[in-house]
């Protein structure tokens, strides 16, 4: 039996589908049963005497975290009820450069503290640690669709975007089979892409003009409190949009094609299977992994 956590966000629903077609037991955890499809269980990262529970009778948990100030704790507790519950396997899905960097505001240090967790425990773990999700770009369709600019926070810096589909699919092998025990993987799409090669690839894509305006971090951040976000969101997002603007995020490996024996699947493909999405024709994928979300 496998615990799905975060299972009805991107990734979680992602593999509890895969493991389905698989024929794997597995087992959602939620905090509302009426948003589970399929076999569920309750928990809530914020009741940890729920985890135990939730655990009981896995062999395999898939750790995925709500993003949050509390993110590292609910990795803790998610592994103390593991470990106390008997379940052998964990994999994490974490964020891509995790480390401390010292900045309470980083994701990455959120996300490291959370590793700890995982790799100081008596679980045989494996972390995955996947670049920007190409479904982040469906934030940008309604304005595609009205013929807006796109706004660029991050300048002139690349990512190698990543369809999350292969996460959920390197994330079902970690789960599944042998050999990925004390493995950190590095997710990422095949190629170097800034907001403006995006956007250029979903206009291709989508059949239509789309283009980028930039966005001072001033103006960003003054936009999104006027916005009512969370001061403690602006602040990591804005940390995360500099960190890209400069250049710390041109990162990528072949880690997808070693796990999986196929290439990671390119921004262009996701947005051609995408591309309903941004022109509000009917067909758009009912799946936010694009094609190879299953």
């Amino acid at each position: 039996m496998i615990l799905v956590t975060g299972a009805t966000g991107t990734i979680g629903s992602a593999v509890i589908r895969r493991l389905a077609e698989r024929g794997a037991p597995a087992r959602s955890m939620v905090r509302d049963l009426s948003r589970a499809s399929g076999p569920a269980v309750l928990g809530d990262f914020e009741r940890p005497d729920t985890l135990r529970a939730a655990a009981e009778g896995a062999e395999a948990v898939l750790l995925v975290t709500p993003f949050g100030a509390g993110l590292a704790e609910h990795d803790r507790a998610m592994v103390r009820a593991a470990e106390a519950a008997g379940v052998r396997r964990i994999v994490k899905i974490s964020a891509i450069g995790a480390e401390d960097t010292g900045d309470l505001m980083d994701v990455r240090t959120m996300h490291a503290a959370g590793e700890l967790a995982v790799t100081s425990s008596a679980l045989t773990w494996t972390i995955l640690r996947p670049s920007m999700f190409a479904t982040n770009a469906l934030g940008w369709a309604e304005g595609i669709r009205a013929g807006l600019p796109v706004q660029n926070m991050t300048g002139k810096g690349r990512q190698g975007i990543i369809d999350p589909g292969d996460i959920a699919d390197v994330a079902v092998e970690a789960l599944t089979s042998a050999g990925h025990g004390g493995r950190i993987y590095t997710l990422t799409g095949p190629h170097l892409l800034s907001t403006a090669d995006q956007v250029e690839l979903i206009g291709k894509a989508a059949g239509r003009a789309a283009t980028t305006v930039d966005v001072p971090p001033a103006q960003a951040r003054a936009q999104l409190l006027e916005m009512g976000a969370d001061p403690v969101f602006v602040e990591v997002a804005m940390t995360g949009w500099g960190f890209v603007a400069g250049g710390g995020n041109e990162i990528v490996t072949t880690d997808v094609s070693d796990v999986l024996g196929r290439p990671a699947t390119s921004f262009a493909a996701w947005a051609e299977t995408n591309a309903a999405a941004f022109t509000g024709q009917p067909g758009s994928s009912a799946d936010p992994g694009g094609k190879s979300a299953g």
